[in-house]
Order: C-alpha cells, then structure tokens, then sequence
C-alpha cells in the first residue's frame, strides 16, 4: 500500500518534531524534509487541528510537539490521513462488476491489516536508533540555542 503524500509529510514533520523538541518553522520544516513550504503549512495546520502539534503566531513562532503526541498511534495518524482513500475506486467511472465483485471487500481488508500492524507503534518507537540520531541531523541549532542549551546543561 503506497501512502498519499499529505500522510507521508505528516509522519515525517511529527518525527521531526518529536526529535527536535524545541519550536520550529514551516520554512525551517520545508528545507529540512525537502517539501513545498505550502505543503508543510497545509499539514501542520491538519495537525494542529487534531491536537498533534501546537502552534504560535508572531516573531518567535512556530510548531511544537506536546508530551502527549509522543504516544500516539503510528496506525492512528496513518488512519487519519488515509481516511478518504481506499486502495480501488469502483465508482469513479463505475466499474461493472462492483455489485458483485468480491476484490473490493478483500483489499478493504488488506488495508485493514496494514493499519492494523501500524497500530502498536507509537510516534515514540519511530525515535529509536538509527532513526532519532538521524532526525536530529536535519536541523542543526541555530548558535542562539546552542549557547542557550549549553547553558540549561
């Protein structure tokens, strides 16, 4: 199953989020992923609207991830920005099989299993090495934060 692209942006931009834990941009988002800056606003907004990132207008601004978003389901999000998809179209043209077509309900099923197996992964396990390492590479800090974290230590 081949995931559409707003699903895609939205695993990656959470990821990103959870392993930064600090506030980031949209433009700082889009050259990181590589994604269209309108793409990313577009997403983060669908995010921000579940409850999965916060955001802030205004100088300073940006998105943040919450504790909370940390457990959320893989299958969960995927779910989420699936939702309008199904893996064949029978109505759009009208298939002629569709009243008696069994491939409909099968594949239903299939992506079922594949959401389902996405299930007990949680945001926090897509962390884990090499991958959590790797996200934090993606955008180093800025020598504000650095100096600030350097002092937090």
């Amino acid at each position: 199953m081949q995931l559409n692209r707003a699903t895609d942006i939205s695993l990656r931009i959470l990821m990103l989020a959870a392993a930064q834990r600090r506030v980031l941009t949209i433009d700082a988002l889009a050259d990181a992923l590589n994604v269209p800056r309108n793409h990313v606003a577009k997403v983060v907004q669908r995010l921000q609207r579940q409850g999965w990132l916060e955001t802030t207008r205004g100088r300073g601004g940006g998105i943040t991830l919450p504790e909370a978003t940390l457990d959320v389901s893989v299958g969960l999000i995927v779910r989420h920005g699936e939702r309008q998809t199904e893996v064949i179209a029978c109505e759009d043209p009208p298939c002629p099989l569709r009243t008696a077509c069994r491939l409909r309900s099968a594949l239903r099923s299939a992506q079922e299993a594949f959401f389902a197996a996405l299930d007990p992964l949680t945001l926090r396990d897509l962390l884990a090495e090499p991958t959590g390492p790797a996200l934090l590479t993606l955008l180093p800090l800025r020598p504000a934060a650095r100096a600030m974290s350097k002092q937090e230590v």
